[in-house]
């Protein structure tokens, strides 16, 4: 009877792999990343001027290296090594 609905039709079983029902994302806060690896706070680098100089650095320096990365797994794509 658990499978009935109202009008007497028979619901359908649908089978769901255990690995479908999670995806998990993670989100990148370089931001707050780059201000825990200075020790900074978002005061400082709004209140110092040279603060603000450092965490503007390691900010271009962190989009470089994904920029960098994400280019070199596309070329790997698409000229594999034989």
């Amino acid at each position: 009877m658990s499978q009935m609905r109202g009008f007497g039709i028979p619901l359908p079983r649908w089978v769901i792999d255990d690995e479908a029902k999670f995806s998990y994302v993670m989100r990148q806060r370089s931001l707050h990343r780059i201000l825990n690896f200075t020790g900074r706070t978002i005061d400082d680098v709004v209140n110092n001027p040279i603060a603000k100089n450092e965490v503007l650095g390691y900010y271009k320096l962190h989009k470089f290296i994904n920029r960098r990365s994400e280019i070199r797994e596309l070329e790997r794509q698409w000229n594999p090594m034989s």
